[in-house]
């Protein structure tokens, strides 16, 4: 029975293939509010899949199987190229840069899941952590011009690279649960908005971004406050 725990552990995880797939059709139909919502799912798959694998204790009953390489490859696709996706189907940067701003997207992630840091041992990320999926919704909901979102997409894919830690949001070594109630009431902020679009309120559009300041300044604090005392990044 726990063998059986620790495969339907996996492919829990391994459902963000099917959620990437159907989003991926989605986007393709131009059937947005539906791509976004699988995205969604999937997030909650993500925030959940870890707990349950430390619980069941999958990497003692599988040891030759590796969870973690399964949750970078789905997380890479449902992460990275759904949103590359949104941004070139979606038309929300200008038609001459539609290939050039996704794939800006796909190569600078693509170092960043590559870096042996990417994950530190003190749960941070290392660079911009890929949350395109994110970004791209906001983008689709604040209808900003084309070249201020090709911009915006720029200057993220320019951030992989700058070597700053950011904090892991379940797992964050310091105001874990003000991180995660806040992340709870801002989950709950972004259902609305999905369930409004494409009209989505402006009001509840700018109260959801506090939560995203929030994480920055958070993990802007811990860098440069851990950098000094030298213990970012074992």
């Amino acid at each position: 029975m726990s063998l059986v725990a620790a495969w339907l552990v996996h492919l829990y995880t391994a459902s963000g293939f099917v959620l990437a797939f159907l989003s991926a059709a989605s986007v393709i139909d131009h059937d947005y509010r539906t791509a976004f919502f699988y995205l969604g799912l999937q997030i909650a798959v993500d925030a959940t899949d870890g707990v349950l694998a430390r619980a069941v204790r999958v990497s003692e009953r599988l040891p030759w199987f590796s969870g973690s390489k399964l949750d970078d490859l789905v997380d890479y696709l449902t992460y990275v190229f759904v949103p590359a996706l949104f941004a070139w189907r979606g038309q929300i940067v200008p038609e001459a840069w539609a290939f050039a701003v996704p794939s800006a997207m796909l190569l600078s992630s693509g170092y960043g899941f590559s870096r042996a840091d990417a994950k530190t041992a003190d749960h941070l990320f290392t660079g911009f952590p890929s949350y395109w999926n994110i970004v791209v919704f906001y983008l689709f909901v604040l209808h900003l011009s084309s070249w201020t979102n090709a911009a915006i997409l720029l200057g993220f894919a320019l951030l992989v690279f700058v070597p700053i830690r950011y904090i892991y949001p379940s797992r964050t070594p310091i105001w874990q649960w003000p991180t995660n109630l806040l992340g709870i009431v801002w989950g709950a902020l972004l259902l609305v908005m999905l369930w409004q679009y494409p009209n989505v309120s402006p009001a509840i559009t700018w109260i959801s971004l506090a939560y995203p300041a929030y994480y920055f300044a958070l993990s802007l604090a811990v860098h440069f406050s851990w950098g000094r005392r030298g213990t970012v990044g074992h």
